[in-house]
C-alpha cells in the first residue's frame, strides 16, 4: 500500500497508523473536496476564534493604535493560535521567524509558542504508547512519571526508567494529529490560493508553494522515527567532538508516534543561576553553542532548525546537549559555498559582491537591479559591524533588515528563515548567559581558522580572494586574520602552516607561489617590515622542532608526488618497447 493510500485510509478512520506517510496536497484536496461539510465546519470554527482579533485590530487602526494595545493584541493572537490547535501553533512558530512578514512587536509574543503550551490527557498518552508498542505500559517501563514534564505543539514528554536500568525520555504525539493537520493544511492552502494576489507580501513566489513546503516539513516532524534517524545522523556528525552530546535512541521502544531516547540530565541555558551554581564556564558554553552551530551550517550542511531554550541544555561536565531533532534541514554544497562567500565579502566590505550572493541564495530575485540596494546594504551592515568586530549584533541586523524588506525587493527563503531563527535564538541564549556577548567574536575566529586551513579547493580559493584585491596582496588582512584565528584557543598554527606549505608546493599552488613572490617586491620595494610584523605575531606558536617536522613532511610529500608524476610520464615510454617485444 503506497503512502497516499495509507494517508487516505487514516483520514477516513480518523486515526494515525504507524505506517510511513508523506504530505500530498493533491490527494488531501481530493479527499476533502468530496467531503465539503468537514472543511466548512472547521472553517466556521476558525472564523469564530479569529473574528474577535480581526475586528479588534481594525478598531485599533481606525481609532489610532496605542502602544499598550499592541502587546494586548499580540497576546490575543497567541491565545487564538493555541485554541485552534497544533497546525496553527506551528504556523505561529514559523511566523515568529519571519520579520519580513510579521511586525517586530508581534514576534516576541509568537516566540512564546515554542514551549508555553498546555498538555493533553496522560491517560490518552499512555493508551497511545500501549497501542503503538503493542504491550501493556507495565511491561515496557519499570516506572514512568504520572504527568508530562514538558508539552509542545505536537507532543509531550514523560520521564521513565527501562527494566534494564536506563533513564529515558518518552515523547508521545498528540492524539488524532494527522487528520487535524491535513484538514487545516487543506484549508490554509485553499485560502492562500485566492488570497495571495490581495496580500501586500514580498514572498517572491506562489504562496501555495510556501504552504506546501510547510506541510512537507510538518509531516516529517510528526514522524518520530524520522526524528530518531535525524538524531543519529546529527550524533554521527559530532562523533569526534567531545563538547557536544546527542541522546541515544531506543528503537525497541519507539514508533511513528512514540520516541524513547536517553534522558538528558541538564540545565536550561536560560537558568543562569543554576548554570552559575554548577560552576560552569558560561563563555565556554557560548563558544560550544556558536561553533557547533557554524559547523552544522558550513561543514555538515545538516542543521538543527529549532534550537530554542527547551532544546539545548548545559551538562554538568561542561558539554552542550541537543535534543528534539524533528525540525532539521539540509544545505547543499553550492549553498554552503555561497554562505562562505557572503562572509568573505562581508569581511572585505564588498557590498556589490554581497548583493550578488543574496541573489544566489534566493534573498533577491535573479532579475533584480542590485544597484539601488548596494548603498542600503552598506548602511545596514557597515553600521552594524562598525570598526570593531565585537560591535556586531545579529538580532539588530535582522531587525534592520526587516525594515528594508518593505523598501527593497528582499524576501526570506523558507530554508533561510530556519537558519535566521537558529542564529537569532542561539545569540539570545548566549546573551542570557553573558549580556556582553557578541556572536562575531566567536564566529570570526572560526571562519578565519577554516579559511587559513583551506581543507578544500573551494576554501583555498576563497582565502586567495581575501588576501588579494586588484592584484595586490593585502598584508593587513593576513595579519588581522591570523590575530583573529589565534584568539581561538582551539587554533593550532603549526598544522595550518603545514597545510599551507603543502598547498604552496603542489601543482595547484603554482599560481599562488608566483603571486606571493611578486607581492614581496611589489611597488618596487621589499616588504620586510610586513614580514617582520607577521613573524612577531606567530613566532611564539612555531616551535622549531614541530616546524622542522612539518617542513620535512612537506618536502617528503612533494618528492613522493613528483615521483608519482614522473613515473606516470615514463610508463607510456616503457610500455611501447615492452609491447613490441611481446609481439
Amino acid at each position: 500500500m503506497n503512502a497516499t493510500s495509507v494517508l487516505l485510509e487514516d483520514l477516513r478512520a480518523g486515526t494515525t497508523s504507524n505506517r510511513a506517510r508523506r504530505y500530498n496536497p493533491k490527494e488531501i484536496a481530493r479527499f476533502y473536496g468530496r467531503r465539503p461539510w468537514i472543511g466548512i465546519l472547521r472553517l466556521l470554527q476558525i472564523a469564530w476564534f479569529s473574528a474577535a482579533f480581526v475586528f479588534g485590530w481594525l478598531g485599533d487602526q481606525l481609532l489610532g493604535e496605542r502602544a499598550d494595545q499592541v502587546g494586548q493584541r499580540a497576546e490575543q493572537l497567541r491565545q487564538i493560535l493555541i485554541h485552534l490547535g497544533p497546525t496553527f501553533i506551528k504556523v505561529g512558530q514559523a511566523l515568529s521567524t519571519r520579520p519580513d512578514l510579521v511586525r517586530v512587536d508581534y514576534l516576541a509574543e509568537l516566540e512564546k509558542l515554542q514551549d508555553q503550551l498546555p498538555p493533553f490527557s496522560t491517560e490518552l498518552a499512555f493508551s497511545i504508547i500501549e497501542a503503538d508498542l503493542d504491550r501493556p505500559l507495565r511491561d515496557i517501563f519499570r516506572e514512568i512519571s504520572p504527568e508530562p514534564i514538558a508539552a509542545a505543539s505536537l507532543g509531550q514528554v514523560y520521564r521513565a526508567k527501562l527494566y534494564s536500568g536506563e533513564d529515558v525520555a518518552v515523547k508521545v504525539q498528540r492524539p488524532n494529529l494527522l487528520p487535524t493537520l491535513t484538514l487545516d493544511l487543506y484549508l490554509i492552502r485553499w485560502c492562500a490560493s485566492w488570497a495571495a494576489p490581495w496580500l501586500p507580501l514580498n514572498l517572491g513566489h506562489d504562496l501555495t508553494l510556501i504552504v506546501d513546503e510547510f506541510g512537507s516539513k510538518l509531516f516529517e516532524e510528526i514522524d518520530y522515527q524520522n526524528e530518531g534517524r535525524n538524531a543519529e545522523r546529527f550524533g554521527e556528525n559530532f562523533r569526534d567532538d567531545p563538547t557536544v552530546k546527542v541522546p541515544v535512541i531506543y528503537w525497541d521502544y519507539s514508533s511513528h508516534r512514540v520516541l524513547t531516547l536517553e534522558w538528558i540530565d541538564g540545565l536550561k541555558l536560560t537558568n543562569t543561576d543554576s548554570v552559575r551554581e554548577a560552576g560552569l564556564d558560561r563563555d565556554s558554553l557560548i563558544g560550544i553553542g556558536v561553533t557547533s552551530g557554524l559547523r552544522q551550517l558550513l561543514e555538515f550542511g545538516f542543521f538543527h532548525a529549532d534550537p530554542h531554550p527547551g532544546n539545548l541544555f548545559a551538562l554538568r561536565d561542561g558539554r552542550m546537549a541537543y535534543i528534539d531533532f524533528g525540525m532539521m534541514d539540509q544545505l547543499n554544497e553550492s549553498t554552503k559555498e555561497t554562505i562562505v562567500d557572503s562572509v568573505v565579502h562581508l569581511l572585505n566590505r564588498k557590498y556589490e559582491e554581497l548583493a550578488g550572493d543574496f541573489v544566489r541564495l534566493g534573498f533577491l530575485a535573479p532579475n533584480t537591479n542590485i544597484r539601488p540596494i548596494i548603498p542600503a546594504l552598506e548602511s545596514v551592515l557597515g553600521e552594524a559591524i562598525g570598526r570593531n568586530v565585537g560591535s556586531f549584533n545579529f538580532k539588530t541586523v535582522t531587525d534592520r533588515f526587516s525594515e528594508l524588506m518593505y523598501d527593497y525587493p528582499f524576501r526570506v527563503p523558507a530554508k533561510f528563515a530556519l537558519i535566521i531563527r537558529s542564529l537569532v535564538t542561539q545569540e539570545g541564549l548566549a546573551l542570557s548567559l553573558n549580556p556582553q556577548f557578541k556572536i562575531l567574536e566567536i564566529a570570526y575566529p572560526y571562519v578565519a581558522r577554516r579559511l587559513l586551513m583551506g581543507e578544500s579547493p573551494q576554501l583555498r580559493r576563497r582565502l586567495i580572494e581575501v588576501l588579494f584585491e586588484d592584484g595586490k596582496f593585502q598584508w593587513t588582512r593576513l595579519e588581522n586574520m591570523l590575530a583573529i584565528a589565534r584568539s581561538d584557543s582551539g587554533f593550532d598554527l603549526v598544522p595550518t602552516a603545514g597545510l599551507g606549505l603543502r598547498y604552496l608546493m603542489s601543482e595547484e599552488g603554482q599560481l599562488l607561489r608566483q603571486r606571493l613572490l611578486l607581492a614581496l617586491v611589489e611597488d618596487d620595494r621589499l616588504h620586510g617590515a610586513e614580514l617582520q610584523r607577521l613573524w612577531d605575531l606567530v613566532k611564539d606558536d612555531l616551535e622549531p622542532s614541530r616546524l622542522m617536522q612539518v617542513a620535512l613532511d612537506t618536502a617528503w610529500d612533494a618528492i613522493a608526488e613528483f615521483s608519482r608524476d614522473r613515473a606516470a610520464q615514463l610508463l607510456p615510454t616503457w610500455g611501447a618497447p615492452a609491447a613490441a617485444f611481446k609481439s
